[in-house]
């Protein structure tokens, strides 16, 4: 990553810009993630903690129900995006803290609904597809603290098995899933190093081959039924289950492999979109569908310029 670190820079505007975002999530992350400042530096902590008491993510909690769930307690899934799957997902991309009483109210529903319905025993174990519910799935848990908990240590070895047969899907006619492999690195990559296993290792090690060493991130040529997603090339946020060249990429910085050989192209590719005003645009897919996730007037390009940012800082 040396050589792009030197042929880049973020412009002083475009960091003032997001550091004078009106959604707190946005402004910690800057600090984080970009401006890399520790977590216990006073800033920091101050803008951490206006998260959840601000908009967008007190509305959000202000939804939940005493049970903690949100939307319906028999259905996590649907509506998308908006069941307690879907909102945990989101909470945690809006770097919610960890320690949150209503996060871990809804990560313990999540828990016991999907330990109760014997999917991580059964139809888990002997379907082709869907990894990339659990790929999320542990990633939530995980931030939440949960390494240790039978449940997600079984979700932690069906997933590194579902890396090394490479996510195939039944939704892609039973071939390799990028989507789902991607989402499954996503949620090893919050098991810190020091507490990975061999089978961990290995299977971090095989899907990162898989992403960017059997195939390339902008040529897309991962096995497809028809056609490259058209999401794969736009810049999106939130997305879900799905993935594009961006969250690729903060995945690879998440494991440390942004400086594979074969991720300078998919640099290269993300640099060429930012616009003459040091920023990045795109859109936001499911806005209508999801929960908000800004405060006004921000607007999806916060989020996109946010996170390109991160990977080249």
């Amino acid at each position: 990553m040396e050589d792009n670190k030197k042929s880049t820079s973020i412009p002083i505007e475009t960091l003032n810009w997001l550091l004078n975002s009106q959604t707190p999530s946005i402004r910690y992350l800057t600090l984080t993630q970009v401006l890399q400042k520790p977590v216990h530096d006073a800033e920091v902590q101050a803008v951490r903690s206006e998260i959840t008491v601000s908009k967008p993510v007190s509305s959000i909690l202000s939804r939940q129900d005493p049970e903690g769930f949100w939307s319906s307690k028999k259905h996590y899934y649907s509506p998308k995006y908006r069941s307690s799957h879907w909102t945990m997902l989101l909470l945690t991309e809006l770097a919610v803290p960890p320690e949150n009483q209503n996060l871990q109210k809804g990560a313990d529903f999540m828990l016991e609904t999907l330990t109760k319905d014997k999917r991580l025993e059964t139809y888990i174990e002997t379907s082709v597809g869907f990894f990339c519910l659990w790929g999320n799935w542990l990633r939530y848990q995980l931030f939440c603290g949960r390494f240790e908990d039978p449940a997600v240590q079984k979700a932690i070895e069906l997933v590194c098995k579902d890396i090394h047969r490479l996510g195939k899907c039944r939704y892609n006619g039973d071939l390799p899933c990028s989507w789902a492999v991607i989402r499954e690195l996503n949620g090893l990559a919050l098991i810190p190093e020091n507490q990975r296993s061999r089978e961990v290792e290995k299977a971090i090690e095989r899907g990162i081959q898989f992403i960017v060493e059997d195939y390339d991130i902008v040529s897309a040529d991962y096995p497809v039924i028809e056609k490259v997603h058209p999401l794969w090339y736009s810049l999106s946020f939130p997305l879900f289950y799905h993935t594009d060249v961006l969250f690729t990429l903060r995945v690879l910085k998440a494991l440390n492999a942004l400086d594979h050989p074969k991720a300078k192209g998919a640099l290269d590719w993300l640099w060429s979109k930012q616009n003459k005003q040091g920023k990045w645009t795109g859109g936001s897919p499911f806005r209508k569908k999801s929960r908000p996730f800004l405060a006004e007037p921000d607007t999806p390009n916060h989020w996109i310029t946010l996170h390109a940012a991160s990977l080249f800082s």
